[in-house]
């Protein structure tokens, strides 16, 4: 039987590989869609809108991978400066402060998913409902909030458990 942290770290593998589909998709869809309009003067409908609404799906599945594994981009000046006891505090305030925009993000999707599914809203050539995708999208958001939820829990009680993706520089 698998322990949590490996089950876990296979959860997130998995949203990696959910983002990275939908970057192959659009990628795909781009390739196809510029060889048709140049060698055919044909162009696949609806996509743009399609490419659109599928980038915006990896780019909120891509956070929820990025914000577990403290990827992401971070400025350390302070953190470098501070010793150790200061640096977990700093994590766990940042990561918190995180948590809270995320969470209220996807609140806010949440709520944007109900209302473009109310207001019937579809793409202009094929007529497909825009909800869906939204949903997809707010999918990755809510994987995002339990993530970083997890991370701060690990930060926070178990700082062992994660490590920090934040190092100074070594510039020799």
């Amino acid at each position: 039987m698998a322990s949590a942290a490996t089950r876990v770290d296979r959860a997130v593998d998995a949203i990696e590989v959910t983002a990275a589909c939908f970057l192959a998709a659009v990628g795909a869809l781009t390739f196809v869609s510029v060889i048709l309009r140049y060698l055919f003067a044909w162009a696949i409908p609806d996509t743009y809108d399609i490419s659109r609404l599928l980038l915006a799906i990896l780019i909120f599945w891509g956070m929820a991978g990025t914000g577990y594994r403290g990827e992401h981009i971070t400025v350390d000046l302070l953190w470098g400066a501070l010793g150790p006891r200061a640096r977990r505090a700093l994590d766990v305030f940042s990561n918190l402060v995180t948590l809270l925009a995320m969470a209220v993000f996807a609140f806010m999707m949440w709520h944007k998913v109900f209302d473009t599914r109310a207001d019937h809203l579809l793409t202009f050539d094929l007529r497909q409902p825009v909800w869906i995708y939204y949903l997809l999208a707010w999918l990755g958001l809510a994987a995002a909030v339990l993530l970083l939820a997890l991370r701060v829990y690990r930060l926070a009680l178990r700082p062992g458990a994660v490590e920090t993706a934040a190092k100074p520089l070594d510039l020799e």
